[in-house]
């Protein structure tokens, strides 16, 4: 992971933020259900707005995934209450998985947390994206199933959260 810096993103890398998350959901099947959140992921120029964005760069320069983050009350805050600090549309770009990058950009939220003075974090995450589940529950987040919510009949969201 020396090879990967994890910061803000510079503007003319929003585009390229923007389609890392997209193929990250696209390559594990997260945006079949049609529901236009492609245009969301894409957004990264509206969402460092509102929120709070961090990119992990590589060695070349290559941005290789990205973490939204947001707190409770703000446009893309979905399930954090005061005193909670939530990340969203976590991804990294399918050529650079396996090398701890999802972690790294986890870390970072965790280290954001803290400066805020926020001692917990939480996520919604779509039922089947097990794989992400897997990294949530070694990390040790605990499901948060009194969150778990629906934002369309068709789609179910579950919710996690970690003590930091």
């Amino acid at each position: 992971m020396s090879d990967v810096e994890i910061r803000p993103p510079r503007p003319e890398e929003y585009a390229l933020a923007g389609e890392v998350t997209v193929l990250a959901y696209e390559a594990d099947g997260h945006l079949a259900d049609d529901v236009g959140y492609d245009a969301t992921l894409r957004d990264v120029a509206r969402r460092a707005e509102e929120a709070e964005v961090l990119v992990a760069v590589d060695g070349t320069g290559k941005v290789v995934g990205t973490v939204t983050i947001v707190l409770p009350g703000s446009e893309f805050a979905e399930i954090s209450r005061p005193g909670e600090l939530e990340f969203r549309m976590l991804a990294v770009a399918p050529s650079a998985r396996g090398r701890g990058i999802g972690e790294a950009l986890i870390n970072a939220v965790f280290e954001r947390a803290r400066a805020l003075g926020l001692r917990k974090v939480v996520l919604s995450s779509l039922e089947r994206m097990r794989s992400a589940h897997r990294l949530y529950e070694r990390l040790g987040f605990t499901r948060l199933a009194e969150r778990d919510w629906r934002p369309f009949p068709h789609i179910t969201l579950i919710a996690y959260q970690i003590d930091v």
